[in-house]
């Protein structure tokens, strides 16, 4: 027997016989069991270390990297046959580190090719140059190349001549410095033209230099905002060159701006205070506006009619054609631009047909085009782990099979709620993929208690093991709003980790408490907010907490908020953070909608 070779091994060994009993354990594995009876080795062994043992001893070898877990803790067994005297030595390492880091990377590795080959935005990998490694499908989509068209060439080649010095040198500059940049630049398509692009980098350091040895972009087309501000911004001149006064009114008839046209024909001056409707209409027009106008302009988007300008100044009324237009805000609210067509050069020259002038002058509408920007999915980390924590519990039970009667049940039971969770995750999965493909969501009325209690639930576990509290303050009534399911729990899992995460930072070994509150916020908003309280963020991280692969973590994608914030805006609300005194405070926003009793029913 080897015990003397066991002696000094620093390895936890153990000696078993040909039928894989243990015989006698080295002074390594003996202070790891603290006085366990040697029957108890086994608990740390593979389960099948009998088979282990027959084998090897038949075949004359070592088995090596063989896996087994005990309790919390998971081990690698070496097997080493000593075919003369039919003993086998069994020489352990403690892995559970290097083994959860394996499977967490691998399942990062899943996640970040199912992103790249869904996401309608470019994902691509560049040496700190600018040479192509790799790139997503998206860049057939938006620039008419495969991705092994670009791969190993230069993306400078496709910039904008007048873009490239520019451009190259702030990103270089950035990245080197903070590890991180966005730009706007125009590229160029296979078919010739041009496009907007607007690109966000993180940079990659080397472990131990901290050199830049790589630069991962996310890149989307924003040609179609970019000619939509361009446009925004000739409207705006249009309207400042325009011959014809240009007033922006609200409906209770006060004036928020006058062109420099309705300046001049109205006599008003920069000093002068805000005016209003009734200071330059003549009392007929003015109650023709209030009793027809705005219905009109609200039912119809335009009215008009014939009126008198009244100059501030004193000067002779000015004749003119009136053009009332409504416009609706973001927000649903109403506003009004009034165009008045300056009628006395006309009045002068055909007095005689002024009842034939009725047309009016045409102006331009604001057109707003609201940028969609796709989120990248972040890992989905809570299901994965109840599956990991079944499937322990009922390993553990299938070893005790033949001395604990319960042990089938249990694992049937395990068995079971793997198979919850597993459709749980492949479910937000399928919805994100659905998601960033613009795809349809399954909207339904939610009870958002219940969404909260159940993301709370899904978190309570690591909440205990870092000694964080999380407070509900959920009212008994609450009005329903019209969302997925999934897509708003999984945001809710996002903001309750972070906040996890914040806590254990400021307050390492200590309890800590996380508060999640539900309220109605202003008319027609259902209010969610997480605070915790943890060390807050700078002024400068605050700018910065939504932008694509920014993260003050060390493991972190920076990916997280960006993609909970476009799940909230993909359905209609808002997400924001406040600083506090103390920590963080993020609040979602969510609009209610009316469900009728047969949608309730339905549902």
């Amino acid at each position: 027997m080897p015990v003397s070779l066991l002696t000094h091994d620093p390895q936890p060994s153990v000696v078993l016989d040909a039928a894989g009993a243990p015989l006698v354990v080295n002074p390594a594995l003996s202070r790891l069991l603290a006085g366990t009876p040697l029957a108890e080795v086994r608990k740390l062994l593979p389960g099948n270390i009998d088979e282990l043992v027959r084998a090897c001893l038949q075949q004359e070898r070592a088995i090596e990297q063989v896996q087994a877990q005990s309790s919390e803790h998971l081990w690698l067994w070496t097997l080493i046959p000593i075919p003369e005297s039919q003993y086998v030595v069994a020489r352990g390492r403690e892995a559970s580190a290097e083994l959860l880091a394996g499977r967490e990377a691998a399942k990062a590795r899943r996640l970040y090719r199912l992103i790249t080959e869904n996401t309608t935005d470019l994902i691509s990998r560049h040496t700190p140059d600018g040479r192509f490694l790799d790139a997503s499908p998206a860049s057939w989509t938006l620039l008419g190349y495969w991705p092994e068209q670009l791969r190993g060439s230069r993306a400078q080649r496709l910039f904008h001549p007048h873009d490239l010095a520019q451009v190259l040198r702030q990103a270089r500059d950035a990245l080197e410095l903070d590890g991180y940049h966005t730009m706007t630049y125009r590229i160029r398509h296979q078919g010739g033209h041009y496009l907007w692009f607007e690109t966000a980098s993180r940079a990659i350091r080397e472990t131990y230099t901290g050199a830049v040895v790589e630069v991962v972009s996310v890149s989307r087309d924003i040609t179609a905002r970019i000619q939509a501000e361009e446009n925004k911004r000739r409207l705006a001149e249009v309207v400042e060159v325009n011959p014809d006064p240009v007033l922006f009114i609200d409906p209770a008839g006060g004036v928020s701006y006058l062109n420099p046209a309705a300046k001049r024909i109205l006599g008003f001056s920069c000093g002068k205070s805000v005016i209003s409707l009734a200071d330059f209409l003549s009392a007929d027009d003015l109650a023709q506006l209030q009793s027809v106008g705005w219905r009109s302009a609200e039912e119809h988007g335009l009215w008009s009619s014939e009126a008198r300008l009244q100059p501030l100044n004193g000067e002779p009324s000015v004749p003119v054609s009136l053009l009332l237009l409504a416009h609706r805000a973001t927000s649903g609210e109403r506003f009004f631009s009034l165009v008045a067509r300056d009628m006395r050069e006309r009045e002068l020259r055909e007095a005689q047909q002024r009842h034939h002038q009725d047309e009016l002058a045409h102006t331009a509408r604001l057109v707003t085009l609201g940028e969609l920007a796709s989120g990248i999915a972040h890992e989905i980390n809570q299901p994965l782990a109840a599956v990991m924590n079944y499937a322990s519990a009922s390993q553990r039970y299938l070893q005790n099979l033949a001395t604990t009667p319960e042990a089938a049940s249990r694992v049937a039971q395990g068995l079971e709620r793997i198979t919850l969770h597993a459709g749980h995750a492949s479910q937000v999965i399928k919805r994100l993929r659905g998601f960033l493909r613009k795809g349809r969501r399954t909207l339904q009325a939610l009870d958002i208690s219940e969404v909260v209690r159940q993301a709370v639930n899904l978190c309570a576990w690591e909440a205990r093991e870092r000694q964080v509290t999380i407070e509900q303050e959920l009212p008994a009534i609450l009005p329903l709003v019209y969302a997925d399911r999934v897509l708003l729990e999984q945001v809710l899992l996002n903001l309750l980790r972070n906040a996890i995460d914040a806590n254990c930072e400021q307050h390492p070994g200590q309890p800590s408490r996380i508060r999640i509150s539900v309220q109605t916020a202003r008319a027609g908003e259902l209010s969610i907010s997480v605070e915790d309280q943890g060390p807050g963020v700078t002024a400068e991280q605050f700018e910065q907490l939504f932008t694509p692969f920014y993260t003050s973590k060390a493991e972190g994608l920076g990916l997280g908020l960006s993609m909970s914030r476009s799940i909230i805006e993909g359905l209609g609300g808002e997400l924001d953070a406040e600083l506090q005194p103390h920590g963080l405070r993020m609040c979602c926003r969510l609009p209610l909608m009316a469900v009728t009793p047969q949608q309730e029913e339905s549902n």
